[in-house]
């Protein structure tokens, strides 16, 4: 399916509380679950009655937007522009203009032609199971002679590119073994400014050097056909000074090439070195803005784009045009986009304790718990077990949008849900997708742009990288649609990968939050960071123990679900030191994790954040790793190494049967309960 195309996809559900059911947040989100988690996000329209007051002043909220350039956004288009910058750069180093040619009426794209042939097994298997045709009608060519022409085209711009990008001429060794070309000390007679060998096209050659009666003419001979005749056509390279027929070149060079010239080992050294990486990422914008500026700025920027009053451009416009934008390897649209702004240093939109002069009215939202200084630690979350004031985690982050400016698909931080409150302005567009179909969604991006994801695998995490969803739908990918207005809720289920735009100008809030249920999906996340080798924002088993020490205070679904975990992670401890002492490893030394700073305790070979135990040795002393990559701390004998650990198996063992005793007694209570409410009346007063 072309990048080129936008069908909007289905609606996401959409949910209105009651005054009641709106009472508990966490309680209602428990509650529509069942239904939104199927769709990986929903939205919220909070009773009539909710009316928060926005607590920031417009001329004193200042910060510095990112600059987001938004054609590059996307997925396919990224790697069209990349494909391009590095076919060009190829060609620019062999002395030639990249043209681009015309094929029935059109500019050929030659990205695509690329990737179709790729798809089709590659140019040599295109040519010898006479794919050629196929490759045209999957481009929409209806001439018959166009897959001539193509195959004419990938010969001549495209057959090199293939060469170079698998680094043939790096590893191909010289093909002639029949004629001694090695010099003297002093036999290098040419004047490297890419000339012919004949001297008047190319070189002049200055008197030779000759050494042991070598004729100093042997040198110059074609390292491909391994001869010297048709000197005329003899190329000498800039660098190094072999020299290549023009007709013996891959693709072969129809004119003498200006300027200079380097061989296909030379090229493909500077290709490989000097080619620019895959990385993106948003550069900070010069100019720091207050609320009231950067409303103006973006207000003209969007009536100047649409040509249209504020007022007659619709949601279904901007989105349409967002769409369009990403499609275009040449369209030059940047925007800038206020984004991850602390509100601990910033302020937040809702209430809090260091505002002074609140009303009797306003008070009563300082303690709501939909106000999101108070979500991440509702006492059905387990984030407010984490003491850390985890800035965009348990401290909200606010984003103020301009139209286009946008967020790619990623899901949180430890596959954690999260709540999105839009205060004001222009409405902010939504896509997601269930945390059933992460996978797919993935595959389906990898497939659709090979080359970035090879370059940078865990691209997805860097939050730069986009595609549009009906690419996503026509690959089976299932993915929902919101416009979120002012005053709504969206909140987005664990997994669930997600993505948007603004309309305009506006301001959200956005914080994330774990009740129960996520605990399981918290230990699978931390597994896939380990196979990822990305960095965790904290320890999930710390944060287990964290909440087996406290069983006590535990919200009953936040035990059942403790134990669970708990009860694992004891059992994957015992099996994973019962090996390490199998290894060797005899010296034990128990030690605080929770004192050490995290980049201080995170394992040297998956990067994740040790709580439970490491291993240690005195020839790497600011360097451990994680129980289970024993096998890569260092070469030493691992009866040098020392485990830390923090609590013994007893100790865990006996913080266990802690907690199943308290959810036990939970458990005898509520039993009790239900048998004393399900009673007569008759039966209660006995009991009394």
């Amino acid at each position: 399916m072309n990048i080129e195309t936008y069908i909007s996809p289905p609606e996401a559900p959409v949910f209105y509380p009651t005054c009641d059911e709106f009472i508990d947040p966490l309680e209602y989100v428990e509650k529509i679950r069942p239904i939104a988690s199927r769709a990986g996000l929903c939205k919220i329209i909070p009773p009539k009655e909710w009316q928060p007051p926005f607590c920031i002043n417009v001329d004193e909220f200042r910060f510095t937007p990112r600059i987001q350039r938004i054609n590059e956004l996307e997925a396919g288009t990224r790697a069209k522009i990349k494909f391009y910058e590095r076919l060009t750069k190829l060609f620019e180093s062999q002395g030639v203009k990249l043209k681009i040619p015309t094929v029935e009426k059109e500019s050929l794209d030659l990205a695509k032609l690329h990737k179709i042939v790729k798809e089709e097994g590659g140019y040599d298997m295109c040519c010898s199971q006479k794919k050629w045709a196929n490759v045209a009608r999957k481009m929409n060519f209806h001439d018959t002679q166009t897959s001539r022409v193509l195959k004419q085209h990938y010969e001549k711009l495209l057959l090199s590119y293939d060469v170079y990008e698998t680094g043939i001429y790096e590893e191909h060794t010289d093909l002639s073994n029949q004629i001694d070309l090695k010099k003297g000390n002093n036999s290098k007679t040419v004047e490297s400014n890419g000339t012919m060998k004949n001297g008047n096209k190319r070189k002049d050659i200055s008197p030779p050097s000759i050494t042991n009666n070598v004729d100093p003419f042997a040198n110059f001979v074609c390292k491909s056909c391994t001869r010297g005749d048709d000197d005329s056509y003899l190329l000498i390279c800039d660098i190094c000074d072999n020299c290549y027929h023009t007709y013996c070149l891959i693709p072969a060079l129809i004119e003498i090439p200006r300027g200079q010239w380097r061989c296909p080992k030379c090229v493909a050294q500077l290709y490989h070195t000097a080619t620019p990486t895959d990385a993106y990422g948003f550069e900070q914008s010069g100019k720091e803005y207050t609320l009231g500026e950067f409303g103006e700025m973006a207000d003209e920027f969007k009536r100047n784009y649409f040509k249209k009053p504020l007022s007659e451009i619709s949601c279904d416009d901007v989105e349409q045009e967002f769409w369009r934008i990403l499609s275009l390897p040449d369209a030059s649209v940047k925007v800038e986009y206020g984004a991850d702004l602390q509100t601990s240093e910033l302020g937040s939109g809702f209430p809090t304790t260091k505002i002074k002069d609140l009303t009797e009215n306003d008070k009563k939202y300082l303690d709501s718990p939909w106000n999101l200084n108070n979500f991440a630690c509702h006492y059905k979350s387990v984030l407010r077990y984490i003491n850390a004031d985890i800035s965009g985690m348990k401290v909200p982050w606010a984003y103020v949008g301009m139209c286009f400016s946008c967020f790619c698909w990623h899901v949180e931080d430890h596959w954690s849900y999260s709540i999105n409150y839009l205060h004001w302005g222009e409405p902010k567009t939504w896509y997601g997708v269930p945390g059933s179909s992460a996978e797919k969604l993935e595959n389906c991006m990898k497939s659709y742009a090979p080359e970035l994801f090879s370059k940078t695998p865990d691209l997805l995490h860097h939050l730069v990288t986009t595609m549009n969803p009906s690419i996503l739908i026509h690959d089976g990918v299932p993915v929902v649609k919101t416009h979120q207005h002012a005053g709504e809720f969206v909140i987005t289920f664990p997994r669930a990968y997600h993505a948007g735009f603004n309309q305009g100008f506006n301001f959200a809030e956005a914080n994330n939050f774990c009740p129960a249920d996520w605990l399981p999906m918290g230990r699978c996340a931390i597994d896939h960071y380990k196979e990822v080798k990305r960095y965790s924002v904290f320890s999930h088993d710390e944060l287990i123990c964290k909440l087996a020490s406290e069983c006590q205070y535990l919200d009953p679904a936040i035990g059942d679900a403790t134990k669970f975990e708990f009860d694992y992670i004891v059992k994957q401890e015992k099996n994973s030191r019962k090996l390490a002492y199998e290894q060797g490893v005899t010296d034990a030394d128990r030690v605080c994790f929770e004192l050490m700073p995290d980049d201080e305790r995170q394992c040297d070979a998956c990067k994740t954040t040790c709580f439970l135990s490491a291993i240690s040795c005195l020839c790497k002393p600011n360097i451990l790793v994680c129980i289970n990559h024993v096998d890569q701390l260092c070469p030493c004998s691992p009866k040098k190494y020392c485990l830390w650990y923090r609590y013994t198996i007893d100790e865990m063992s006996n913080m266990l049967d802690a907690l199943r005793e308290r959810l036990d007694l939970c458990q005898k209570w509520k039993v009790l309960v239900n048998r004393l409410i399900s009673s007569d009346h008759q039966t209660l007063i006995g009991m009394k």
